[in-house]
């Protein structure tokens, strides 16, 4: 069962998950020659009760994989080469949201899209409403993941370089465990900016320029991220906060860390 999986345990699992989510369907069960391993999740790629789900409404896509005992909702992130993956990033407008509060009209628009096929997986995979749900996503994909998880409350909701969904009151929705993953300099968790009313909520787990993960104030991070940027310059990367927003960077480092969230001894 997740819920009893320790937290380096469920980092790797939740971000393979978000990983494999940008996988289309013909290549979901295999994953990229070299790059990884899907043992953590074979048990809920391989049910052979309930095959994975996949949904996929205009372009806004997510799976839904069981066990016996767990579901988890992976929501797809963005994608640069995606036209309506771009278009939701760009757009800053807030609506109102239902649950009250106001929401970023784009992750918004790309929730309303996957939620009723989400619950319609879940249904299946669930019958009788005794397993427990978790919800993860990367990018546009973390966005999605909370806004899923504010309606169906789950066990746990873990996102990877997520950007900020919502305001103040919408974040105080949020009544389930939620941990929310940043690579020192990811640009993407830095937007929609504070000034447009936008904020983030959940627990920050923070991964340094040393890849650790430890708890840390806004000045420590701040002096973490010039950091970055002083590194990644005098490598030549200057897009330092492109390449920390990637996907696979989140998931080898916490494959490397201990359980307290610090690097493992190589």
């Amino acid at each position: 069962m997740i819920s009893k999986l320790s937290n380096q345990k469920k980092g790797i699992l939740f971000s393979l998950a978000s990983l494999q989510s940008y996988q289309e369907p013909d290549k979901f069960l295999k994953a990229v020659l070299g790059e990884y391993s899907l043992e953590p999740i074979n048990p809920y790629l391989t049910n052979k009760t309930h095959a994975p789900t996949h949904i996929d409404v205009l372009g806004a896509q997510a799976y839904v994989v069981s066990d016996a005992d767990d579901i988890i909702i992976m929501c797809r992130g963005t994608e640069a080469i995606n036209l309506n993956d771009t278009l939701a990033d760009l757009k800053i407008v807030s609506v109102c949201h239902r649950f009250g509060g106001n929401v970023h009209s784009g992750f918004y628009t790309e929730y309303s899209k996957v939620i009723h096929g989400i619950k319609k997986a879940i249904k299946l995979h669930n019958p009788e409403g005794s397993k427990n749900i978790w919800v993860t996503g990367h990018s546009l994909g973390g966005a999605i993941a909370l806004l899923v998880s504010m309606d169906i409350k789950p066990n746990g909701c873990y996102t990877f370089g997520q950007p900020r969904v919502g305001n103040k009151t919408l974040m105080k929705q949020i009544t389930f465990p939620y941990f929310r993953y940043k690579n020192n300099n990811d640009i993407v968790p830095n937007i929609p900016f504070v000034i447009l009313g936008y904020i983030h909520s959940g627990v920050l787990r923070y991964i340094d320029i040393n890849g650790n993960m430890i708890e840390s104030t806004t000045s420590q991070r701040l002096i973490d991220l010039m950091r970055g940027f002083w590194e990644a310059a005098k490598n030549g990367e200057w897009f330092d906060g492109l390449y920390d927003h990637k996907m696979l960077s989140y998931h080898r480092y916490l494959i490397k860390m201990d359980d307290t969230g610090q690097q493992l001894n190589q």
